[in-house]
This record gives structure tokens, sequence and C-alpha cells, in this order.
């Protein structure tokens, strides 16, 4: 299980990166540690984040936290439904004096781009993000144009019972290596980010590390050993949600519609060695697999009308394969 190219002076400089952005992120946000994990593993995997709560629950403040410790070129897009794709992706623009079109990239070209509000943008707005997730490129006049090598889309969303907000398609949410859910924080919480307003502790953000060193975990994460049989573990989970019924009972099997695609099982690899390098591993172990399922998982399967109208959510689904399939 540990067989890993990795030195132990290499995986001391991983953990003092990680170290320090986890102490500049505790130092300013209070809480939502299940979103600090997910923020740094997408940050190592080079992967884009979905996090989704009703608003208020500082999730523009935790990826503006994350950003602002990491350096690099950070750009913030406010989604509204009169949101163009040439506000985001950029436009040609006509230059009177030289007779010439001259292109402008819009703020994705960024390293860090925070889409606050995802789906309070139309479908056309939503589908122009595709390119840019996807193949890395923005195509503007017929030209294409690269994105920064690191280059991690944080996209927000209420929940979609708020008035409001669009369907995000599903093809748009497989792109996101992770979707992350917030709940309420609780009383002492509340308490001490009252407390910390009080002492201005959120008045001035700093840079603690820079993205030469993201771009040190991201290459060192991909050299984090994973065995043939956590892989076919991976597979197995995968496989389970396309064909429930082989798996769990039939009464909860009936309420998926679809089952994760490839994009799941990548997923899963590139954010399980992350994690491992984050609890300080050079090495995935199958929990690594079952902690980061329902975040892996929860916007790739798809369920019916009959799930909504019997409050069945789609963790309690995922939760029941997880306990299914054998632990290697």
């Amino acid at each position: 299980m540990e067989k890993s190219n990795i030195s132990v002076e290499e995986l001391q400089k991983s953990n003092e990166i990680i170290g320090a952005i986890s102490q500049y992120y505790t130092s300013r946000i209070v809480g939502q540690r299940n979103l600090q994990t997910s923020l740094l593993i997408s940050l190592i995997a080079n992967g884009h984040i979905l996090v989704e709560s009703v608003p208020g629950l500082a999730k523009t403040t935790a990826a503006k936290v994350l950003t602002e410790s990491c350096g690099g070129k950070f750009s913030r897009i406010q989604c509204t439904p009169d949101l163009l794709p040439s506000d985001i992706i950029g436009t040609q623009t006509y230059n009177a004096k030289t007779g010439e079109f001259e292109t402008k990239i819009g703020p994705v070209n960024a390293n860090f781009v925070l889409l606050d509000e995802i789906n309070r943008s139309s479908s056309k707005t939503q589908s122009a993000m595709l390119e840019a997730m996807q193949e890395r490129q923005v195509t503007i006049g017929g030209e294409v144009y690269k994105l920064p090598e690191i280059f991690i889309v944080i996209a927000t969303q209420n929940p979609i019972e708020q008035e409001g907000t669009y369907l995000l398609a599903e093809a748009q949410q497989d792109r996101f290596i992770i979707k992350e859910t917030l709940t309420y924080p609780t009383a002492n919480e509340e308490l001490e980010v009252l407390n910390r307003i009080e002492s201005n502790v959120f008045e001035k953000g700093k840079k603690v590390v820079n993205i030469k060193d993201i771009k040190y975990l991201q290459e060192l994460s991909k050299r984090v050993y994973i065995d043939e049989t956590i892989k076919r573990y991976i597979i197995s989970i995968v496989y389970a949600t396309r064909n429930a019924e082989k798996v769990i009972r039939p009464e909860l099997a009936r309420y998926i519609t679809n089952g994760a695609s490839t994009r799941a099982s990548i997923a899963f690899l590139e954010a399980s060695k992350a994690l491992a390098l984050i609890n300080g591993r050079t090495y995935v172990i199958p929990d690594d697999i079952k902690a980061l399922s329902n975040s892996i998982l929860r916007h790739r399967i798809s369920l019916n009308f009959e799930a909504i109208a019997d409050e069945i959510k789609v963790e309690a689904i995922i939760n029941a394969i997880i306990a299914s399939i054998k632990t290697p």
C-alpha cells in the first residue's frame, strides 16, 4: 500500500504548504471544515468545485479566502439572469482608429474564477463555461486562447427551490470534481463569527503561499500511490450507481434515473490522491474513497420526481451503495 516515490523531504514541504493554507483558512473562516477540505482538494487536483447552500453561509467568503492565501490572478463574476456569455468569455470589439477588430478576453482568464450564484445565470451563459472548464481554453472569433495552467472555477449556487434560479445542466455539473453542501453554523460558531467581526479579524487578507507552491502540490499529487485494488473499488462504486438494483434495496434503487459517468471515476482517482496529501500520506487508502463519496457523487446521480416527492436525499442512496460494496 505504501509504494511511493515521494521522499520524506517532499512530503514535509507538502505538509508545510497545506498547513499554511489551512491555518490561514481557519483564522478567517469559522467552522465549515468539510468545505475547507473540499477547497484544498480542488486546489491540489486542479479541479473545479461547486458549493451549495442557502444565502449567507460564507460560500463566497471561503472562496475568496482560499484564493487570497495563494496569490495568483483572481476574478469574481456575479451571475445574474441578464449576464451574457461574452461578459465571461470575452468578445471582439471594433477599433475605429485602426479599422480592425480587437479581442478582449473576459474575466475567465484568471487562476481562480469565482462564479457567484451560478444558477442565477441563464442556460446559455452557463454553457459558455463548458469549454473553459473542460478544455481550459476559450474561443473568440474563431481564435483559440489558452487559459492559465492553474485554472480553478469555484462556483456557488443556491438551492433550486430559491426564487430566480435555473437548473444546472447535467453536463455542466459533471465538470465539477466536487460538490459541497453547507449547513447552518452552531450557536457557538455563530457567536465566534460575531466576536471576530467585532475585533476586525476579517479586515485584511494576505498571501501565505504562491502559485509555484500550488503547482508543486499538483505535481506531487500525481505521484501519490494508489493500489490496483482501490482502483477496482472506485469502479465498483461508480458501476453500482448505474446498476443500483443489483447492489442496494429495490425500493431505493428505483429512485435513480441516471448513474455517474466515467468522470466520477477520474474524480475519485484525482481527489483521493489530493486527500492523501492533505492527510500527510503518500498513498491512498479505502477510507479516502469513502470520505469522498458524497462530495463526488451527489451531483452526478440523477434522481426522479418520485424521489423528490418522497423526500429521498441522494446522500442516502450513496451511503447505501458504499455500505453494500466490500471494502478492499
